[in-house]
């Protein structure tokens, strides 16, 4: 049970097309964001559905599959961990993200 300590695994809709910087030292970066939706029914019986943004971020060999394969609109499933960082924005404001590390990467369904 010791590796299921900081572990996340979500499926679904990538929300944007992905974000890929280079960095000066030589390592890349990318950035995405992914829908998951949960359906359920109401206390009155009707179907509704929630959906959760979820940020992803993702470095070397995953980052570059991200870069090749995944659109907006792709259907894929990831696994990672959980981070969570802060910083100061331009007015100086701190500011506090949450984001999951992607360490692997399913395609799944086509563009929507």
């Amino acid at each position: 049970m010791s590796t299921l300590r900081n572990k996340v695994q979500l499926i679904g809709h990538v929300g944007q097309e992905p974000t890929i910087t280079n960095l000066h030292n030589g390592k890349k970066v990318v950035r995405l964001s992914i829908a998951t939706n949960e359906h359920y029914k109401d206390s009155k019986g009707e179907k509704q559905t929630d959906t959760n943004w979820h940020s992803l971020v993702a470095w070397g060999k995953t980052a570059d599959i991200i870069e090749k394969y995944v659109t907006k609109g792709k259907e894929i499933a990831i696994e990672g961990k959980l981070t969570s960082r802060s910083y100061e924005d331009k007015d100086g404001v701190k500011r506090y993200v949450t984001e999951v590390v992607v360490s692997e990467i399913l395609l799944l369904g086509n563009a929507e």
